[in-house]
């Protein structure tokens, strides 16, 4: 049986994370409460159903800050049962968080008269942070829109369906922000930019000509063979430690050109040991 515990701040996607479960074939439980958990693993160990197979279970601030402070202990018990159990927490910068309830114009659920929707996003900042602590993975959706965060979800979660280490590789630009919620970050601004030869400036790093032009670039090559290296060198180490995701950012200015060239070119040379791999370009359309 796998469990999916699906977590985190209120407007970030958590609704969206279920249905996207859904739609592949697990069992949704929206807003369990905490009590709950354990006597719902029990019964399907005892009574074990095909349906709950693949089970996610939706938990929020809603519940009290005292029984999100058992949730690690509970964790522990039901992955000892023998359970598959992975917490995937959903986030997202509080400007953007206070932008969609702005827009939709719908109340956030620990609103209070003594509390502005900022102060209440810090509050559930805190409340949630014993579940965060303890997050298998965690997703960044200030950048993403409906159909980019099912994909993500898709490619991270739903292809973990197996023994063995699920790796995302994200292309960005630094000037639109740095990626929350990845593992490893690195730089391909030092590398020479595409942007500033006019051919190439309408172009991304999937086009040939801009590879033609990053694969005639010594520092291209080294940077690539170094990081290559590194990664097909520490993965299998992450994975023996029990690491079930890792997310591995590459950034440049714009996130069109150099980082979209890297994630491309590491999305085959990491293949022979992480099979489990997928690319994703934030900037990209």
């Amino acid at each position: 049986m796998r469990l999916v515990i699906v977590t985190g701040l209120s407007g970030s996607g958590k609704t969206i994370a279920l249905a996207s479960l859904g739609d592949a074939g697990y069992y949704c439980i929206d807003n369990l409460p905490v009590f709950l958990l354990e006597s719902f693993t029990d019964q399907l160990i005892e009574n074990p159903n095909p349906l709950y197979a693949l089970t996610a279970v939706g938990i929020d601030a809603r519940i009290q800050s005292e029984s999100l402070r058992q949730i690690p202990a509970i964790i522990i018990g039901i992955r000892n049962r023998g359970i598959d159990c992975s917490v995937l927490f959903l986030d997202a910068q509080d400007d953007v968080l206070i932008k969609r309830f702005s827009e939709t114009r719908r109340p956030h659920p620990l609103t209070s008269d003594q509390a502005n929707l900022a102060e209440t996003i810090r509050q559930e900042r805190e409340i949630l942070g014993p579940i965060r602590a303890i997050a298998d993975l965690s997703i960044d959706t200030s950048r993403t829109n409906l159909h980019q965060l099912r994909a993500i979800i898709r490619g991270k979660v739903l292809t973990q369906q197996q023994a063995g280490i699920s790796i995302f590789l994200q292309s960005f630009g630094f000037k639109h922000g740095l990626p929350q919620d990845a593992d490893f970050v690195f730089d391909a601004r030092c590398l020479p930019n595409p942007y500033w030869e006019p051919e190439l400036r309408g172009l991304t790093g999937k086009d040939q000509p801009v590879i033609d032009y990053l694969d005639a670039s010594p520092k291209a090559q080294l940077l690539l063979e170094r990081l290559s290296d590194y990664l097909r060198t520490f993965i299998p180490c992450f994975e023996a430690e029990g690491c079930s995701y890792l997310t591995i950012a590459i950034g440049c200015t714009g996130g069109q050109h150099r980082s979209v060239y890297v994630t491309e070119h590491l999305l085959e040379a990491l293949d022979s040991v992480a099979p489990d791999i997928i690319a994703y370009h934030r900037e990209l359309p």
